[in-house]
């Protein structure tokens, strides 16, 4: 026993030798300390505690009976918590090492926007698709039943009749406007109306090639219309990038076998209206106050373009798609119909993928991508419907469109310019 308490003594004399409290450090929680009572026949009434050095854990020493732990709180600052101290800088220097995780699950920026890039061209291809297939019905449609007015009212009644049936399965929420909402959307039903009678009287008058290479033209209409309401300067280059556009119309239109000048300005005038369809269109699904999605806008716009087509119809063409009229100008009215039907369906899902697209891109890109499609079509209608093609003709689209691309390229690079 005296020995046991001599070595206690001098493990206490030790201990308070090496004391030297560090008010940095902060003192281990409670959780940290673990006690365990001596066993009864291995140590006296009074057992000895020493100190050994450790990152916090209890210590272990060598005594009669086995070892025992002893608790976190009676080591000294300078001996115990050194340990301790040293361990929680070394987690804390790794965890400061260390890149923060993204937000979004901890997935790097790169890897969240592939599905939206695959996204959007998935929603590319589909455009790209139904407009071929679109282009083509329609023209056959336009062939045997050449009323563009009337054409145009029963795209537009295919896509009231789809717009309804989603509306009534509840595919998607149905919009709740005011009539103040609705006079806003007005000008911009109309505006939509007028594009597709435009695009359907060139059609009708004039090659699918020469439609679609007149409609290239669109950026240099996108231009005009940033400077004429906008008020914005397009920088010399953009200029310069036109020049090409506009050279390639000409030299195409110069040889183009079919030319038609009903079909070349209803083609210009299509460019004009779809052009400012765009640009409202943008201003509109940016607005939070009317709170109207892509698709709720583009089937509002459908309907009233309907509503608004068919006394226009009724006025100028009258009533030419019923079946003793169609049978009396020896049209196989089985075969027209389907083929209407199937123009019909292609047009309105086209026409709300351009504009779901629209929602997600800028008008720049849009029009861009609209441009490309041109020239998938342009090949497309060419194969199907074998368009005869001079040489200098199919050099005046290739111009025009590598004008497009070259106007594409200078529109992305222009904010970077700004930004620098």
């Amino acid at each position: 026993m005296q020995s046991m308490a001599a070595s206690c003594s001098s493990s206490r004399a030790w201990a308070a030798a090496r004391h030297s409290p560090s008010p940095s450090l902060p003192s281990l929680p409670s959780s940290r300390r673990v006690a365990f009572s001596p066993s009864p026949s291995s140590l006296p009434s009074q057992g000895c505690r020493s100190t050994v050095a450790g990152a916090g854990a209890p210590a272990a020493i060598p005594l009669r009976g086995g070892l025992r732990p002893l608790p976190a709180h009676l080591f000294p600052a300078g001996v115990g918590r050194v340990g301790a101290s040293a361990a929680r800088t070394r987690t804390a220097a790794a965890l400061t090492a260390a890149p923060p995780a993204e937000e979004g699950g901890g997935k790097p920026e790169g890897a969240a926007g592939i599905p939206r890039t695959l996204q959007l061209g998935a929603m590319i291809l589909v455009w790209y698709t139904l407009n071929i297939y679109f282009n083509i019905y329609n023209k056959l449609v336009l062939k045997a039943v050449p009323f563009p007015y009337t054409i145009t009212t029963f795209q537009f009644a295919s896509g009231s009749f789809f717009i309804t049936l989603m509306w009534l399965l509840n595919l998607h929420p149905k919009p709740r406007l005011s009539l103040r909402q609705y006079a806003k959307l007005l000008p911009l039903a109309l505006i939509h109306m007028l594009g597709n009678i435009f695009t359907n009287m060139s059609l009708g008058k004039v090659a699918v090639s020469f439609t679609h290479t007149i409609k290239a033209m669109e950026p240099f209409f996108s231009v005009l219309l940033s400077v004429l309401f906008l008020g914005e300067t397009p920088s010399l280059l953009v200029l310069g990038s036109l020049a090409p556009i506009v050279g390639g119309v000409v030299l195409a239109s110069m040889t183009e076998v079919s030319f038609n000048w009903i079909g070349f300005w209803s083609a210009m005038a299509s460019n004009l209206t779809n052009q400012s369809r765009n640009v409202f269109s943008k201003k509109l699904l940016a607005d939070k106050e009317d709170s109207l999605d892509d698709i709720n806008l583009f089937s509002i716009m459908t309907v009233m373009a309907f509503l608004l087509s068919a006394p226009l119809m009724l006025s100028i063409e009258g009533i030419k798609f019923s079946p003793s009229y169609l049978q009396s100008a020896g049209v196989n009215v089985k075969d027209l119909c389907v083929k209407a039907a199937l123009a019909g369906t292609c047009f309105h899902f086209y026409q709300q993928v351009s504009y779901s697209l629209l929602a997600r891109i800028s008008p720049v890109t849009h029009s861009v991508t609209n441009s490309l499609k041109r020239l998938v079509v342009i090949v497309a209608s060419v194969l199907f419907f074998r368009t005869p093609i001079s040489p200098i003709n199919a050099l005046g689209t290739g111009v025009a469109l590598a004008g497009v691309f070259l106007y594409s390229q200078l529109k992305k690079t222009k904010p970077k310019a700004k930004a620098a």
